[in-house]
C-alpha cells in the first residue's frame, strides 16, 4: 500500500495514470442502434455519439471507420452529427425531423445510399459555407466523403459539442488529469519557462509588426481608391434637386473616409485593419445609395462587396466560381465580373505583392484575414474561402493566436461567443430546416418527398 501511495504521489505516476485514462476514453466504441426504427432512433443515437450508422447501411462504413470519425469530432469539440442511412430511408422533412428530435444546435450531415447532403443552424455554419462543403465532396465513396466533409467542416464551423456525448477531450486529445500533470511540469520549469515566454512574445510582436507593414500597403491603396471615388463624385449638397436623404448619404461616405484614415493611423496589429475595411465598405454602400437616389432608381439592397476585388463596390448578384484546385462555390460579384464570368473570362482579381510575386489576396498570407473580414462580415466569409490558402490559415489555431479568433471575429459569425451544442432549440428556426436539397441552413425546402440533395 505504501508503494502505491508513493507511486501516485510521484509526477511520473500521475502522468502515466492520466495517459492511461485518456487512452481508455478514446478507445470507447461508437454505439449503434439495434434497429432502424425511424428518426427518433437516429436522434437518440446522435445525442450519445456524433456518428450513427444504420444497421441496414453497415456495409457503407465499417465500425473502425465510424469510431475514428467519432473520435475526430469529439476531439474537435464541435457539434457535428453524421448519419449513414440506407438508400430507401424516407427523405421527406428528414433534416427538419432529425434536428427537432435531436434538439441540439449543430451541423447535420447525412449519407443516404450513394447520396449526401447537410444542413446547419446558421450560428454554427452559414448557408453558403454548408452548400460549398456539400458540393466539394460529391461523388466520393462513403468513407472518403465523410472524412473529407468532416475535416473541412471542423475547421470552419463554430459551436460546442453537447455534454451528452461525454469523453470529449475539448479539441486537445488530452484529459484534464493529464493537463494538471503537465501543468506541474511547466511550473517546475520555473525561470527557464518564463524566459522562453518572453522571447516568444518579442518574436511574436516582431512578426505582427512585419505583417502589418506589408498589409499597410494594400490598405492604403484601398483608402486612396475610395478617396478618388469621392473626388470624382459630381455632387454638391446645395445643388438643385438634392434632398436631405442624398446629403445624409454623402455625409456618411465622407465620415467613412475619415474613419478609415483614422483607424489605419491607429493600427498596431494586423487585426486592427478590420475597422478600416469595414468603414470603407460602409462608405461605398452610402455612395451606391446616393447614386440610386440621384438617378431615380430603387435603393440597392445591402450586399457584400465584390469578392474578387472589394474596390469594385457592392456586389449585384452571386455567381459560381471555382478556384484553382478547389471546389465550385457561389461568390458575390459586381456587374462587370458577372459579365466576365458569364462570357468565360477571368474576373478582375485583386492581387497583392508576396515573396512569390503578385498573388490573389486569398493566397497572400494570414494577415489578410482581418482585411477580408472587414469587407465580408456577417458570416459570409467562411463559405467564400473554403479550400483557399487564406481559408486554411484562418481555421488553424495559429491564426487564432496571431490574428484574433478566426471567422468568429467577422460580423455575425461569432463562433467564439456561441453557446451551441446545448440541448436547446433556442437557435433553431423550423423554417431553416427543410427537406434534403442543396445544402445550407435547415431550410429552403418545401418538404417534397425524395428531394434529398441538390445535384443528385
Amino acid at each position: 500500500m505504501n508503494a502505491v501511495r508513493r507511486t501516485t504521489r510521484s509526477l511520473p505516476g500521475l502522468l502515466f495514470l492520466a495517459l492511461a485514462l485518456a487512452l481508455v476514453a478514446l478507445a470507447a466504441p461508437v454505439p449503434r442502434a439495434s434497429a432502424a426504427t425511424g428518426v427518433s432512433a437516429v436522434a437518440d443515437a446522435l445525442r450519445k455519439n456524433p456518428v450513427y450508422v444504420d444497421p441496414a447501411a453497415a456495409a457503407q462504413l465499417s465500425s473502425a471507420d465510424a469510431d475514428a470519425l467519432s473520435r475526430q469530432i469529439k476531439d474537435a469539440d464541435k457539434p457535428l452529427f453524421v448519419a449513414v442511412l440506407p438508400a430507401g430511408y424516407p427523405t421527406k422533412d428528414l433534416f427538419t425531423d432529425l434536428r427537432t428530435a435531436t434538439g441540439i444546435t449543430g451541423l447535420y450531415a447525412v449519407r443516404l445510399g450513394d447520396r449526401f447532403d447537410a444542413r446547419a443552424d446558421s450560428s454554427v455554419l452559414p448557408r453558403t459555407a454548408v452548400q460549398n462543403l456539400v458540393t466539394s465532396v460529391q461523388g466520393e465513396s462513403t468513407k472518403a466523403q465523410l472524412t473529407d466533409f468532416t475535416d473541412r467542416a471542423l475547421t470552419n464551423m463554430g459551436g460546442k459539442a453537447p455534454a451528452s456525448w461525454g469523453g470529449s477531450t475539448g479539441g486537445s486529445g488530452v484529459s484534464s488529469t493529464a493537463l494538471i500533470a503537465l501543468g506541474a511540469v511547466v511550473v517546475a520549469g520555473g525561470a527557464g519557462a518564463y524566459a522562453l515566454v518572453r522571447r516568444g512574445r518579442r518574436r511574436h510582436e516582431e512578426e505582427q509588426r512585419a505583417a502589418l507593414d506589408r498589409l499597410r500597403v494594400v490598405v492604403d491603396e484601398d483608402i486612396t481608391a475610395f478617396g478618388e471615388e469621392l473626388d470624382r463624385l459630381d455632387f454638391r449638397p446645395s445643388e438643385p434637386g438634392a434632398d436631405d436623404a442624398m446629403r445624409a448619404d454623402y455625409e456618411n461616405a465622407l465620415n467613412a473616409y475619415d474613419q478609415a484614415k483614422s483607424a489605419m493611423a491607429d493600427a498596431r496589429r494586423p487585426e486592427d485593419v478590420r475597422a478600416v475595411t469595414q468603414a470603407l465598405e460602409d462608405g461605398r454602400f452610402s455612395l451606391a445609395r446616393l447614386a440610386a437616389r440621384r438617378e431615380g432608381r430603387p435603393l440597392p439592397e445591402r450586399r457584400p462587396p465584390c469578392f474578387f476585388d472589394p474596390r469594385h463596390g457592392p456586389s449585384v448578384t452571386d455567381a459560381t466560381w471555382t478556384p484553382p484546385g478547389g471546389a465550385p462555390r457561389e461568390v458575390p460579384v459586381c456587374a462587370a465580373d458577372a459579365t466576365r464570368l458569364a462570357d468565360g473570362h477571368d474576373p478582375a482579381v485583386r492581387e497583392v505583392d508576396t515573396d512569390y510575386g503578385r498573388r490573389p489576396y486569398w493566397d497572400a498570407g494570414p494577415a489578410y484575414g482581418p482585411w477580408a473580414g472587414g469587407y465580408f462580415g456577417g458570416g459570409i466569409l467562411p463559405g467564400l474561402l473554403i479550400g483557399t490558402a487564406l481559408g486554411g490559415w484562418m481555421s488553424a489555431p495559429a491564426y487564432a493566436a496571431d490574428y484574433g479568433t478566426g471567422y468568429g471575429d467577422f460580423g455575425g459569425f461569432d463562433s467564439g461567443g456561441y453557446q451551441g451544442g446545448d440541448v436547446s432549440g433556442a437557435d433553431f428556426d423550423p423554417g431553416d430546416f427543410g427537406s434534403f436539397g442543396g445544402g445550407g441552413d435547415f431550410g429552403g425546402g418545401g418538404g417534397d418527398s425524395g428531394d434529398f440533395g441538390g445535384g443528385f
